[in-house]
């Protein structure tokens, strides 16, 4: 690409932004596991890829581990800083979770956030809802909902999902929601016929963005979508750019060994592309000044 081409092309592509949303079962995450240097370099650069994470399966009982992590996430690259939302700990006996967000404080803020009131007790750890704010004027606001189901309930707790998705849109009065994280969804926790009776695939609207038969689990031994990424609402839907699972042994050249040390799980994502927050502005009177003196290196005399 000739000089001139390039310079025009960062001037029209200027604006455009991804937005990353991810989810991953970091399972059973202490302290102890954190202050393990691969494992704490690895959690580190997972967490970095995105713009707002929500972590699963968090255990630690001393409330160190989460601190821990977010000061070396915020010495890792500059791409901070980062702040972090903490739920209650979650759970029906001495075996406690909390669902922990990850967010770029710079590009979005927490506008509200509360524990869904489960109460027929039909959730072993009830989502932690949380409101965000999105640099976008297209979808300004978006609402995430995680989940991480108990694999002795899964149909159970993904049907009273759907009763947390529209208490939530009541409530911030939005249909664009996303429900995320482990909903072992697959496999022998959820077989496809029953899967695809529950009310989040027959009801309108719902759009599970990772599809049946991708593999979101690192041991070769097994090949299983249990974490998923459910998008709805039509704004939403419009600035989907991607939805994947995140193979990160591969990416950082680990060993399945290795990779087990982190989590038996991948991360899933989705990327909002934002470029369509942007409405059109006039061209400012040195793009046009650039444009003028690029044209005829653009544009050669025949």
């Amino acid at each position: 690409m000739h000089y001139p081409t390039a310079l025009l092309f960062l001037i029209l592509a200027n604006g455009a932004q991804a937005f990353r949303i991810c989810a991953f079962n970091a399972q059973r995450l202490t302290l102890a596991k954190v202050a393990r240097e691969q494992v704490m370099d690895t959690l580190v650069r997972i967490l970095a890829r995105c713009d707002i994470m929500v972590l699963q399966e968090v255990v630690d009982s001393s409330g160190s581990a989460i601190p821990l992590l977010l000061r070396e996430l915020n010495r890792f690259d500059g791409s901070g800083p980062y702040s972090t939302l903490s739920s209650p700990q979650l759970g029906r006996s001495t075996y406690m979770e909390t669902y922990v967000y990850f967010y770029r404080s710079h590009k979005t803020q927490v506008l509200s956030s509360y524990v869904y009131n489960d109460e027929d007790d039909v959730f072993a750890r009830e989502p932690f809802v949380a409101q965000f704010s999105l640099p976008s004027n297209v979808l300004p606001s978006l609402v995430l909902v995680p989940l991480h189901t108990t694999p002795k309930a899964v149909e159970k707790e993904l049907n009273a999902l759907y009763d947390v998705f529209l208490e939530v849109s009541q409530h911030w009065q939005s249909k664009d929601v996303i429900l995320l994280g482990d909903f072992n969804a697959d496999c022998a926790s959820l077989t496809k016929k029953r899967l695809d009776k529950l009310e989040l695939r027959t009801e309108p609207g719902f759009h599970w963005v990772i599809a049946d038969g991708e593999d979101t689990t690192v041991r070769a031994s097994t090949h299983c979508t249990y974490d998923r990424v459910v998008l709805h609402g039509e704004r939403c839907r419009s600035l989907l750019h991607t939805a994947a699972v995140f193979d990160f042994p591969t990416s950082f050249q680990l060993t399945e060994e290795e990779a087990l040390n982190i989590s038996d799980h991948y991360p899933v994502e989705v990327e909002l592309k934002l470029s369509q927050a942007h409405s059109v502005q006039p061209l400012s009177l040195t793009v046009l000044l650039l444009l003028s003196l690029l044209s005829p290196q653009l544009c050669p005399a025949a």
